[in-house]
C-alpha cells in the first residue's frame, strides 16, 4: 500500500490472489470505489460477482484522495441541463448533487469506521474575479439541486480562519471521510453479501467465450456473461483505447501533526472541507484527529513524503502563518482521471462489457453512485449518463508535458486573477 496517512491507521483486509477455475455472473476489474459500490450492490441483489485488483481494495485514487466527499459535477447544473437534455440533465443533477447522500447512508447501514463528518463542502473565492460565477453557481444550486449558502469574504474568515479569500459557497451536503478505511469498509461488506474479492490479481486478458467473457490472470480465470471495467485513472493496455480517453492528472496530499486545540478552533472548526476556485486548485480538511490535509496537482510520477510536495505546504503557510511551528508528518500523491468534457463516461464498447471513468476531482461521491447505477444496469435498469463510444485524446502519448505547461499556466493566471 502506498505510504499515505491513512494506510498507517492499520492493515488491510485479509484476501487472496484468484487461483484456479471460477465463474460468476460478472467480474468487476478493479476494487477502488467504482468497482466495489458495484460489487456491493450486485451481492445484495443476490448476484454472483467476483472483483479482481493488481493490488488491493483502496489502492489508488479511491484510497488516497483527499477525503473530501464534494456534491455534483464539475459542471453547473444548467449546462448540465444543456448538456444532456430536460430529462436525463434532470436526473444527473439530481442524482449527482445529492451523491453524498449516497455515501453517508451507506456509512451508517454498515457501520464503517472512517471517521465521518457531514460539515459541507465550500468553494472558495480566491479573486474577486470569481464572485460573479460563483453566485450564479449559487443561484443555480439553490434553483435546481438544493441548498447552497452564500459565504462574504467575513464568513469566510469565520469559518476558515485565512483573510485571502473574496467569498465562497456552501453545500450542506458535503462532508468528508478517511477514504481508504471507507473503501475497506465497503469491500468487507460486499464480501459479506456474498462477493469474491481477490487482491494481487492483475487481469491479464478479457476475451469473449460463447456468450460471455473469460477474464484471466496469472494464476486463475474466472468465466462470467457480464465484466465491468472500473479502472479509472490507473487504466492500462488491457482496453488500450479506454487508457487513451483520460488524462491521468497527479494530485497530491500532504498531512500535520494533531494541530493544537488554539488552531482547531480556528480553522474549519465545524469539519467543513474546502476546495479553492482557480485554474490550478488546492483543497484542504482538518480530519478527526485534528490533523490539516492540504491537497492539489503534482509532479506526474510517483512521489511521498512531505518534502515531497513544498508548493502545498507554502500555500497552507500563506493561508495560516501559524503553522510554520507545526510538523508535516506524511505527503504521498497518486493519479486521478480528467476528461475533456469533464464528465465521467460511460462506456458499453461490447454487448457484456462496460466501463465508466473520469470523475475528475470529485471521485468520492461520484464513483460511489457509479457504481451503484452500474449494478442497476445491469439488471435492466437505465444508466445515469449515456453510453458513448471510447474516444482517445488527441496526441495522447504527450500528456505529461500538456499537464506540465497547463499547470505552469494555469498558475500563472491564478496569481494575476486573470
Amino acid at each position: 500500500m502506498i505510504p499515505s496517512l491513512y494506510a498507517r491507521k492499520g492493515p488491510g483486509l485479509s484476501l487472496a490472489p484468484l487461483a484456479g477455475q471460477a465463474s460468476a455472473e460478472t467480474v468487476v476489474i478493479g476494487a477502488g470505489l467504482t468497482g466495489i459500490s458495484t460489487a456491493l450492490h450486485l451481492a445484495e441483489a443476490g448476484k454472483d460477482v467476483v472483483v479482481l485488483d493488481t493490488h488491493e481494495p483502496g489502492w489508488g485514487a479511491s484510497g488516497r484522495n483527499g477525503g473530501q466527499v464534494n456534491p455534483g459535477l464539475k459542471m453547473p447544473p444548467e449546462q448540465v441541463l444543456k448538456d444532456f437534455g430536460p430529462t436525463i440533465g434532470a436526473r444527473l443533477v439530481d442524482k449527482a448533487w445529492n451523491a453524498p447522500d449516497l455515501v453517508f447512508d451507506l456509512i451508517a447501514r454498515h457501520s464503517i469506521d472512517c471517521d465521518a463528518a457531514r460539515g459541507g463542502t465550500i468553494r472558495a473565492a480566491t479573486a474577486s474575479s470569481q464572485l460573479d460565477a460563483l453566485r450564479e453557481l449559487t443561484r443555480q444550486c439553490e434553483n435546481y439541486s438544493g441548498p447552497a449558502t452564500w459565504l462574504t469574504a467575513a464568513d469566510m474568515m469565520q469559518r476558515t480562519g485565512a483573510s485571502v479569500y473574496a467569498g465562497g459557497m456552501i453545500d450542506a451536503r458535503g462532508g468528508q471521510i478517511d477514504p481508504l478505511a471507507y473503501t475497506r469498509g465497503l469491500a468487507k461488506a460486499a464480501i459479506s453479501a456474498g462477493a469474491r474479492i481477490h487482491d494481487q490479481s492483475r487481469v491479464r486478458s478479457v476475451v469473449r467465450r460463447g456468450t460471455g467473457w473469460a477474464v484471466s490472470t496469472d494464476r486463475g480465470e474466472v468465466v462470467a456473461q457480464s465484466v465491468v471495467m472500473a479502472t479509472n485513472g490507473y487504466s492500462g493496455r488491457l482496453l488500450d483505447k479506454m487508457r487513451r480517453s483520460i488524462i491521468p492528472l497527479f494530485s497530491a496530499i500532504v498531512a500535520t501533526e494533531p494541530l493544537p486545540e488554539a488552531l482547531r478552533g480556528k480553522i474549519l472548526a465545524q469539519r467543513e472541507v474546502v476546495y479553492e476556485l482557480g485554474e490550478i486548485t488546492t483543497y484542504y480538511r482538518v480530519d478527526a484527529q485534528g490533523r490539516f490535509l492540504m491537497g492539489g496537482r503534482s509532479a506526474s510520477h510517483a512521489l511521498h513524503g512531505p518534502d515531497a510536495f513544498p508548493y502545498l505546504k507554502a500555500r497552507a503557510l500563506k493561508l495560516w502563518p501559524e503553522l510554520k511551528t507545526i510538523q508535516w508528518t506524511s505527503g504521498w500523491n497518486g493519479q486521478l482521471a480528467m476528461t475533456l468534457d469533464h464528465y465521467p463516461h460511460y462506456h458499453e464498447p461490447a454487448r457484456g462489457l462496460m466501463a465508466c471513468l473520469g470523475y475528475n476531482g470529485r471521485g468520492v461521491a461520484m464513483a460511489t453512485l457509479m457504481g451503484q447505477n452500474i449494478a442497476d444496469v445491469l439488471q435492466g435498469g437505465e444508466p445515469l449518463f449515456p453510453a458513448q463510444p471510447i474516444k482517445p485524446v488527441p496526441l495522447h502519448f504527450g500528456w505529461k508535458a500538456g499537464v506540465l505547461a497547463g499547470i505552469a499556466r494555469g498558475r500563472l493566471k491564478d496569481r494575476f486573477g486573470l
